[in-house]
């Protein structure tokens, strides 16, 4: 997760400021006098005076560490233990769901979240946070049906929202200066662990005990953290000052509950289309046509929220903004899909275990790890974000096409390679578009154009999951239609990914095997498009040396 850039060296909290912007692209004086006697402007948050040493600080950085943890844990676990879902609740038709309807809920209150953390007390905001993903986990943990597990999935992204954006200014506030960029590395580095982690502990559960533990796991992780935090986290800091009622309006409830409603609507007629319904059906038509114009009414909500919105319509004309947005959409699909449906490809037409398709993630989340902080070293040292942008893209539209070859007669070195190079591609564009759409920006509006982009990402993790999601269900409907004509489609599909072998006859397996590969297939080429159209994207981003104007210790600033 990308975080908010944070001057480590001064004694304010304010967003780390290289240039000014130019143009029609800065406010002027006045309207920055007139937003902030309406309240809609973020005065500079400054540092509490007393900062914690010792134990206490030992305590503050072992809960945000462990939240941190959990927040990444939390969005690979669940990707090697989807296969083993599929056989409990019978199917295969709520897959993209149990990705989407986190990622929908997760991207959608990321702006409330940043605003609730400055707005009120940050202890207590952090504190129901972690509470809200705790019920999440507890309600997947129990789930009797897919239903309830969706649900579940949607109330922790919820909270992973509130979570993983409190974290990085938990630290800011409890860090002296001189520590904080090496404070905020640690934190970092810990989601990079959580990533690598998540593959192989929900294998592992899977495999050994029950896929429910990658749930369970969460309530005494994240309940030993609030202990932490509720005994340690005695810094005052005072919200910033506005009336409830703007503190209410701040947030943009509204045009959250709008976005996710679009999103749902979305999902749906991908779920429905060509499945259980025509695509020519009242109900896929009415759906998508709803969609757009939820869409619109959105965008005209936005407007008319002005400084209020979760997405400042003036930042998103921005070309460093709209550039960078879009490439994370297709960038955050590309990559999403990839993370969930490996692990389908390898406990399915593979026929290996959960945790042996976790430890067989290895080489993607690894190098993913490795080569998003060698990125972030060599962007802050260098300055140059497209040209690696463009790298890292063409590299991923390389390793989503070479995802194209996979069958059940691979080889080791073939998954291995092809592993990493998307790995190292995804990994080397990690930082970039936040970095060029942070560059010369004023300091009050960076934590919304933070918000935004990371926003993006994640909205593209919803809409691609799904995506994939129907175009794989359809291509396995019309490839069993064709090779196994006395077979009903739905019955696949109702099938767990890993039971395919044993609720089928033995002459039927093998073509069973070829639809999945041939869904997996148009995945991969869903792929190949998401990540190719991010290098075009990439090219029509700013071509200009980062942090030219800056010290030597910059970088560090903008690599959170």
């Amino acid at each position: 997760m990308e975080s908010p850039s944070l001057n480590t060296t001064s004694g304010s909290l304010s967003p780390t400021k290289s240039n000014t912007i130019s143009g029609d692209e800065r406010k002027t004086d006045y309207d920055n006098a007139a937003e902030k006697e309406s309240g809609k402007l973020s005065p500079e948050m400054h540092e509490p005076a007393a900062k914690p040493h010792g134990v206490q600080l030992t305590l503050i950085m072992t809960a945000v560490l462990m939240t941190q943890f959990l927040v990444s844990l939390d969005q690979t676990i669940v990707a090697t233990a989807i296969p083993r879902i599929t056989d409990e609740f019978h199917g295969l038709d709520k897959v993209s769901w149990y990705g989407s309807a986190y990622f929908m809920t997760f991207s959608g209150t990321l702006p409330c979240w940043g605003k609730a953390l400055i707005y009120f007390r940050l202890k207590w905001i952090f504190l129901l946070a972690l509470f809200i993903f705790e019920v999440g986990s507890l309600i997947c943990a129990v789930a009797p049906n897919a239903e309830t597990l969706i649900v579940g999935r949607a109330i922790a992204g919820v909270g992973c929202s509130g979570v993983g954006t409190g974290a990085f200014l938990v630290v800011a506030l409890a860090a002296e200066p001189r520590r904080r960029a090496q404070l905020i590395g640690l934190l970092i580095s810990t989601y990079g662990i959580g990533a690598v982690c998540g593959p192989l502990i929900g294998g592992g559960f899977t495999a050994t005990v029950s896929w429910r533990w990658c749930f369970y796991i969460n309530l005494p992780v994240g309940g030993l953290a609030a202990l932490f935090t509720v005994l340690s986290f005695n810094i005052h800091v005072e919200p910033l000052k506005a009336s409830f009622k703007e503190k209410v309006l701040q947030l943009d409830l509204v045009g959250a509950a709008v976005l996710m409603g679009g999103i749902i609507a979305f999902i749906l007629a991908l779920q429905y289309g060509g499945q259980t319904m025509a695509w020519n059906s009242s109900t896929v038509i009415g759906l998508l046509v709803g969609f757009v114009l939820i869409f619109a009414a959105f965008l005209l909500w936005e407007a008319f929220q002005k400084e209020r919105a979760m997405m400042i319509l003036r930042l998103c004309a921005q070309r460093a903004i709209w550039v960078g947005s879009t490439f994370q959409f297709l960038y955050g699909a590309s990559y999403f899909i990839g993370l969930y449906y490996l692990p389908i490809y390898f406990q399915s037409v593979r026929n290996v275990s959960p945790s042996e398709s976790g430890i067989r993630n290895l080489p993607l989340v690894l190098s993913f790890g490795i080569s998003s902080i060698t990125g972030g070293l060599a962007l802050s040292k260098f300055g140059h974000a497209v040209p690696m942008m463009a790298v890292g893209s063409s590299l991923a539209t390389v390793a989503c096409g070479l995802f194209y070859t996979l069958d059940a007669s691979t080889t080791t070195g073939q998954w291995i390679g092809f592993q990493i190079l998307a790995g190292v591609g995804w990994g080397v564009c990690w930082q970039c578009t936040m970095a060029i759409a942070q560059e010369g920006q004023e300091p009050a509006d960076l934590p919304s154009i933070t918000s935004i982009v990371l926003l993006f990402q994640i909205l593209g993790g919803a809409f691609g999951i799904s995506i994939a999601q129907c175009a794989f269900n359809n291509t396995m409907i019309e490839h069993v239609i064709s090779s196994l004509p006395g077979i009903d489609p739905s019955l696949i599909l109702g099938t767990g990914a890993t039971e395919i072998r044993t609720v089928f006859k033995a002459q039927e397996i093998f073509a069973i095997v070829s639809a999945y590969i041939a869904g997996l297939r148009v995945v991969w080429g869903l792929m190949v498009g998401f990540a190719g159209c991010a290098f075009f994207v990439g090219l029509m981003s700013h071509w200009k040396r980062l942090y030219q104007h800056e010290g030597a210790n910059s970088g560090t600033q903008h690599m959170a």
